[in-house]
């Protein structure tokens, strides 16, 4: 698994990133540039532990995600990089120093990546009911955030989904939080009528097959810094959710109830998408940008 490599060091810092961690785009010394996630980031002390299992438990699931990777952040390139600092209501931040952690940039200037499709669009994602799947885990593990992907172009036309951001996966950041299922949806409904009720039941196999046994062995292997005992003990509940079928059962009803219900909502107000695809632009010179590298 990814973790296992021995950890890379942050070695140049190119620009902050969008989102409530006030995350980082860094190059570390394997050449690879990387999403960095501080230890002391601005959601919570969880966030590195969710971030990192919540990309395993994808991983068993066969679910498209980008490699991650322990980083290095050390106090002398804190010094030298003042720009990495985050933004606070009392000021600005000095990022720890420390392990990290790391998801692998996505960005190419040779294929394009897309943060949102238009509804028209999706009949050409080759993974749409990948999205079923990845909320049954959302579900099933107290995502309390809706479902984060990106759409790189693949060929003729065609897109697939590459699923990010799991730092709300396992209650939270904080390890406190007990969403309704509909938190953690992909903010457009439409995206699920691809799957009929038979399609979606099946995904009960999938789940009874993940091998969670290694998930939880894998969270052990984790930094020390990264394992509170919220993290542990809501990852200890979610794979109980997961190995319990009635539980499954249940949440995969309620999923269904509210995919039922929203189509409904959609179909009686005509709801429709016109916008073009919105273009994950990277702003670097395609020398220094790293490939597309899915687990």
């Amino acid at each position: 698994m990814s973790f296992r490599k021995k950890p890379a060091f942050v070695s140049r810092f190119i620009r902050k990133l969008p989102g409530g961690s006030q995350p980082a785009l860094i190059e570390a010394d394997d050449g690879e540039l990387y999403v960095l996630k501080f230890l002391n980031n601005m959601q919570g002390p969880n966030l590195l532990f969710n971030e990192s299992i919540g990309t395993e438990l994808y991983r068993l699931a066969k679910l498209p995600v980008p490699r991650w990777r322990r980083l290095i952040l050390t106090r002398a390139f804190i010094d030298q990089n003042l720009f990495s600092y985050m933004e606070t209501a009392n000021g600005m931040c000095e990022p720890l120093p420390g392990m990290c952690f790391g998801s692998l940039f996505l960005g190419s200037m040779h294929r394009k990546i897309y943060e949102l499709l238009p509804g028209t669009f999706y009949k050409r994602l080759t993974n749409i009911e990948d999205f079923w799947l990845a909320w049954l885990l959302d579900a099933c593990t107290n995502h309390g955030d809706n479902r984060q992907a990106l759409f790189p172009a693949g060929l003729r036309g065609t897109f697939y989904a590459v699923f990010i951001d799991h730092g709300h996966m396992f209650g939270g950041p904080e390890g406190a939080m007990h969403p309704h299922v509909a938190a953690s949806r992909y903010l457009d409904p439409r995206l699920y009528s691809c799957a009929d009720i038979e399609r979606v039941t099946r995904l009960k196999g999938v789940v009874a097959n993940l091998g969670l046994d290694k998930l939880w062995l894998e969270a052990h292997n984790l930094p020390g810094e990264w394992k509170s005992p919220s993290a542990l003990d809501r990852l200890s509940e979610s794979l109980s959710s997961l190995a319990t079928s009635t539980i499954i059962d249940d949440i995969l009803d309620q999923l269904l109830d509210l995919h039922r219900r929203t189509e409904d909502t959609v179909r009686n107000c005509g709801i429709a998408s016109r916008k073009a695809p919105v273009f994950v632009n990277p702003g670097l010179e395609p020398s220094r940008l790293g490939g597309l590298h899915i687990a």
